[in-house]
This record gives C-alpha cells, sequence and structure tokens, in this order.
C-alpha cells in the first residue's frame, strides 16, 4: 500500500523527496485516524485520498517558499501606472487568495502557475475532470465575489 501511496504522491508532486514526505505524513495521519476508514478490509482508497489531500499541502507549501524567496519589485503592469496602486492590487490579490482553503490554492497553483489543463489536474489529482472543473468553477467565483469592486479600491486610494 505505501508503494501505491507513493506512485500517487508523485505522480501530484513530479518530486521524489516531496512525495517521500507527503506519504510519511499521509501514513502518520491515515494511522491517528484509522477508526475513521469506512472499508478497514480495503483501505486503499481512504488511503490514497489521504495521500493526495497530503500532496496538495505540500504543494502549497513549496508555493509559499517559493513565493518568498523571489522577491518581486513592484512594477506598474501598465506604463504611467502609479507603483502604489501597483502594491495595492498585489495586495489585494494576496489577501484574496489567503481567504482560500490549502486545497483550493493548491488547484490554483497547478492550474495558472503549472500551466495545467483541467484534464491533466484530473489525472494527476486522480479526480474525474468534472470535478476539477467545478471546483475551479467554485473558487474563481468565490475569488470574485469575494474581491473589491472598482469603486471599492478607488475610495480606498482616495483620501
Amino acid at each position: 500500500m505505501r508503494s501505491r501511496c507513493l506512485r500517487e504522491a508523485r505522480r501530484v508532486l513530479r518530486d521524489g523527496d516531496d512525495a517521500e514526505e507527503a506519504v510519511q505524513e499521509a501514513m502518520a495521519r491515515a494511522w491517528r485516524r484509522r477508526r475513521a476508514c469506512a472499508n478497514p478490509e480495503a483501505p486503499l482508497g481512504w488511503l490514497l485520498q489521504i495521500t493526495r489531500n497530503e500532496a496538495l499541502r505540500v504543494l502549497e507549501g513549496r508555493t509559499r517558499r517559493a513565493d518568498r524567496e523571489v522577491a518581486t519589485p513592484v512594477e506598474p503592469e501598465h506604463p504611467g501606472e502609479d507603483p502604489f496602486d501597483a502594491l495595492l492590487a498585489r495586495l489585494d490579490t494576496r489577501s484574496a487568495l489567503a481567504g482560500l482553503r490549502p486545497e483550493e490554492r493548491a488547484l490554483l497553483h497547478l492550474r495558472y502557475r503549472h500551466d495545467l489543463t483541467q484534464a491533466e489536474m484530473a489525472r494527476r489529482l486522480g479526480l474525474p475532470e468534472g470535478t476539477v472543473k467545478v471546483k475551479l468553477h467554485r473558487i474563481r467565483k468565490k475569488l470574485k465575489n469575494g474581491w473589491p469592486e472598482e469603486d471599492d479600491q478607488a475610495s480606498r486610494r482616495d483620501p
């Protein structure tokens, strides 16, 4: 079972060391929550789901580390744009993303940072493609509904 979980973690993470870390943590979590397994006679599906979730957590941690390590200068996206406005836009983006669950941020990471298609994401995560589409749609809707309106942003900038 451990080798199957390791293959699953490698499929999601594309890195052997991170996959080992994810499987180690997944096995520990599974052991602590072993009474929660609905089918103790055949726990592989349950273990694989725990492994996928842990792999997504590792992926999220990797993303956060990479974001901290890369110091991006605040440059306006458009010529003539005020650097302060560019900074506000970046902060709005980060605060909106911070309001998401780690699994949601990991899905966005796979879609937009790794530029995976929904079909590739579904294969990598072992989920139906329709499930990935629905999850991405809900995440985008959540971001859109939580995003400040243009007038709201303008009123914060203008004293």
